[in-house]
């Protein structure tokens, strides 16, 4: 059956395939990334700004 439908609708059978290996990948590509290629990810965003370890000096001079 899957080899008629692949001869008469080579389309919509490609497209199903396609489709189904796609979540499979989801799961298999990252950990083959990781232990065959030496992929390590992108370090995280930092959240804050670093303070400077000074005395911090309030504004003046701008009061209404």
């Amino acid at each position: 059956m899957l080899r008629k439908f692949a001869i008469e609708k080579p389309v919509i059978f490609w497209s199903c395939l396609i489709g189904a290996v796609g979540p499979v990948m989801v799961w298999t590509v990252p950990k083959i990334r990781r232990e065959y290629f030496g992929y390590k990810g992108v370090p995280p965003l930092p959240i804050t700004y670093p303070l400077p370890n000074q005395a911090r000096n309030p504004p003046a001079g701008y009061e209404d």
